[in-house]
């Protein structure tokens, strides 16, 4: 039953969903795509730095990296032509394009954009590393390539990395937006302020930016890519982007035709405008496009596995037919339906999500719901019935409250006693990475399009972060060391068998594997996306009826 607040919020979308084809026509800037971001800011367009959704999208836009992932992710190849590796797995080569220019920028001579060579890829990347520079995405090369000339240019066209230890995964974290390629005369004239001056060689050419309130990016007439009949890219002639801060209006935004592109829906109108199959309800059918697809994170709760962790010693959480028990405990599928309309995938095999290669469909080293197999492994354990057993709390921030309740009194079924502590949630990160949390409620969104980015979640060696739950199996180990060496068909034989390894041993529980929600106008074609929700307007065209 819905209530007042509800019922008029429905009358208000149905008003403004009615009025889009009317906006739409009115609408001056035809061939101009509006976005909203709706962090209300945007930190910057220098890519060292583009460590949240709306920097990577501004980054796609007005950068390249040497390779890129498309939305069925496979790797493409971008501003590299063809790479190759050294049979010791230590040496990347990448050829890259001679046909490659900048964004125009008073740094250059007459202010006309040059040339990319390997030098303006190899100063890129050593500008991450740099300390001064302070960059978000140092920990991609730090350990991985060698201290003294990591990367190196022999020629205007040909870019080698010198790794320590084979990565196997390298030309996937390639694809990052960290590693986009920027003009070294361009960012020392800026410096800091770089930041809002950004030149890159990407689609779109920086215009104006009124912090907050609105950036406008307009097409690069001198894009080197082209679409399959020779036609120049982008089709568009400019980007709209926006700062309204609050879901609910950037969503009624879009139904008055005032943007073209929404990404998610505000929870209080989910169950207004989806069913409980994550599908448009009749009323917006034929009145805006929605595309659900995989989205690479993980939705999990995790346990403090590090038994040398005082923390640990006297809570029942240190025995693994405890964690096992709670795992069969909780209803996924639920938990999809009822508090996600639908929208994901409940987690029955492993860390590795639906749509990454190393995800095993077959189930066979998940958990399902069974609340028998629960009552057993508790029995087991030596608390039949829940008898004996100290009260668990499980710590998670206010938005994930309604689920982490859910699954509280699932718990409590089988007699399990749960306390939900809601807290802050960059302090619950903090007390993670400082092993303080025993059991906790968090997600694992891939960085790059190899099942390794969950895998090393569990790898011994590694610190928290990544490794929040401080997993530590030698046999999981050898397999992640054996896999960064293996060939692809090799390797995600291996992925598959590390996922079942930390699954056998309950370090987690995955939830469900997340899905996107892309709304669009009807008169946007061509919109796509990756997995990561690395949104791509190259080839979005404007029909306007």
């Amino acid at each position: 039953m819905y209530s007042l607040r509800n019922t008029c919020l429905f009358t208000i979308l149905i008003v403004c969903c009615c009025n889009i084809g009317c906006t739409n026509n009115n609408n001056s800037n035809n061939n101009v795509f509006r976005l909203n971001m709706s962090k209300g800011t945007l930190e910057s367009t220098d890519p060292a730095y583009a460590k949240d959704l709306y920097m990577m999208w501004s980054a796609h836009m007005l950068y390249n990296t040497l390779v890129e992932t498309d939305e069925d992710l496979h790797l493409q190849p971008s501003l590299a032509k063809r790479w190759s590796i050294s049979d010791d797995g230590l040496a990347y080569t990448f050829i890259i394009r001679d046909d490659v220019v900048f964004h125009d920028n008073e740094a250059f001579p007459n202010g006309k954009g040059r040339k990319m060579t390997a030098e303006d890829v190899v100063y890129s990347f050593n500008r991450i590393i740099d300390p001064q520079v302070a960059s978000y995405g140092s920990w991609i090369f730090n350990d991985r390539v060698v201290e003294d000339d990591p990367f190196e240019a022999p020629d205007d066209t040909t870019v080698v990395i010198h790794l320590k230890r084979p990565f196997r995964p390298l030309p996937e974290i390639l694809s990052m937006p960290y590693c986009s390629v920027v003009p070294k005369e361009v960012v020392e004239q800026w410096g800091k302020d770089y930041r809002s001056h950004p030149c890159g060689t990407g689609p779109f050419v920086f215009k104006e930016w009124d912090e907050g309130n609105v950036m406008i990016l307009r097409k690069n007439n001198s894009y080197w890519e082209t679409d399959s009949s020779g036609n120049s890219l982008p089709y568009l002639e400019g980007v709209k982007v926006t700062f309204t801060d609050s879901k609910a209006t950037e969503f009624f935004l879009f139904l008055q035709g005032r943007l073209d592109f929404v990404n998610g829906i505000d929870g209080s109108f989910k169950d207004l405008v989806l069913t409980k199959r994550g599908e448009l309800k009749e009323n917006f059918k034929g009145k805006l496009n929605l595309r659900k697809k995989t989205y690479l994170n993980t939705e999990y709760l995790g346990f403090l596995t590090d038994t040398s962790n005082t923390l640990l010693q006297q809570s029942p959480l240190k025995d693994v037919r405890v964690r096992q028990a709670i795992n069969y405990a909780i209803d996924r599928k639920k938990i999809v339906t009822y508090f996600r309309n639908g929208v994901g995938v409940p987690a029955l095999s492993g860390f590795i999500p639906e749509g990454m290669l190393g995800y095993d469909p077959t189930h066979r080293y998940g958990y399902s719901y069974n609340p028998q197999k629960a009552l057993e492994l508790l029995e087991q354990a030596g608390y039949p019935n829940g008898k004996g057993m100290p009260t668990i709390t499980v710590l998670t921030p206010d938005n994930y409250a309604d689920i982490v309740n859910f699954v509280a009194t699932q718990l409590q079924e089988v007699g399990i006693p749960i306390e939900v502590n809601i807290m802050q949630a960059n302090l619950l990160r903090q007390q993670m990475s400082k092993s303080e949390a025993l059991f906790f409620r968090a997600q694992w969104i891939a960085d790059y399009p190899d099942a390794e980015t969950y895998l090393a979640f569990f790898y011994g060696q590694l610190p928290a972060p990544p490794n929040y739950t401080r997993f530590n199996n030698s046999t999981f180990d050898e397999m992640y060391s054996k896999a960064m060496i293996a060939d692809d068909t090799i390797r995600w034989k291996l992925y598959m068998q590390m996922d079942s390894i930390a699954m056998s041993k309950a370090p987690l529980i995955p939830l469900f594997y997340d899905e996107m929600l892309h709304f669009t106008q009807k008169r946007i074609q061509g919109f796509t996306s990756t997995p990561m929700n690395l949104i791509d307007l190259k080839r979005v065209q404007i029909v306007n009826e």
